[in-house]
């Protein structure tokens, strides 16, 4: 039985949520409305839980579905997006959402801008890790998860819809760890080799694939 105090509790936490919630978007449409101001295309992170590095706008999915052409014309012009950043996010969708979203990225992005994307790594040689990231796993959130992705099947759908890929993170199909060095401020990954605090000693106990996916000029 749900007592009265803790009804109480619930309804002032939702409050709390819908605030914070409320704050998050008036920010991401006032940087808009100064991006615009000044004539500067946006980079913007998506399912951002409202961290953003300097010069990134932070998006949530409650209000910007990445799968829906017209989300995006709510709130920004084709081909006028300078980054995306979408850390942990691609797995989160279907097959066919994945492509939906891949196509939006390459409609509103400028030409020579890119996504920089992040997932976990079907190739990772740790069991344990395997485990905690496939769909369905032990780890957080993954039983949301759609899709683990290989560096091979994540560079065939950004490849497929025209993108050019550069890997910058990854164990390849034969075990072996790629690393390109990349800059945090070109789009900070957390949940990478490079970061991660779980990588201590130089072991990789936690690492993602990481590519940048261009839009040619």
């Amino acid at each position: 039985m749900i007592t009265s105090s803790i009804r109480e509790r619930l309804a002032s936490i939702t409050i709390a949520r819908l605030a914070l919630e409320k704050y998050r978007y008036s920010i991401f449409r006032y940087r808009l409305k100064q991006l615009s101001k000044d004539k500067r295309n946006p980079s913007i992170v998506i399912g951002a839980s409202g961290i953003s590095s300097t010069g990134w706008i932070a998006t949530e999915q409650s209000w910007h579905d990445i799968t829906s052409r017209q989300s995006w014309l709510i709130y920004f012009e084709p081909g006028k997006v300078r980054r995306i950043l979408a850390e942990h996010v691609m797995e989160h969708l279907n097959p066919l959402e994945a492509i939906q979203a891949t196509q939006n990225f390459y409609k509103f992005l400028e030409p020579g801008g890119y996504v920089r994307i992040a997932v976990p790594d079907g190739n990772h040689p740790l069991l344990e890790y395997i485990e905690g990231v496939r769909p369905g796993g032990t780890g957080p959130g993954a039983n949301d998860h759609k899709v683990l992705y290989t560096f091979a099947t994540l560079n065939e759908l950004f490849t497929s819809q025209g993108f050019i890929v550069n890997g910058l993170e990854y164990f390849n199909d034969s075990g072996d760890f790629k690393a390109d060095p990349w800059k945090k401020e070109d789009g900070m990954i957390y949940r990478s080799f490079l970061n991660d605090k779980r990588n201590s000693g130089g072991v990789n106990n936690y690492s993602s694939i990481i590519i940048d996916a261009f839009k040619p000029r």
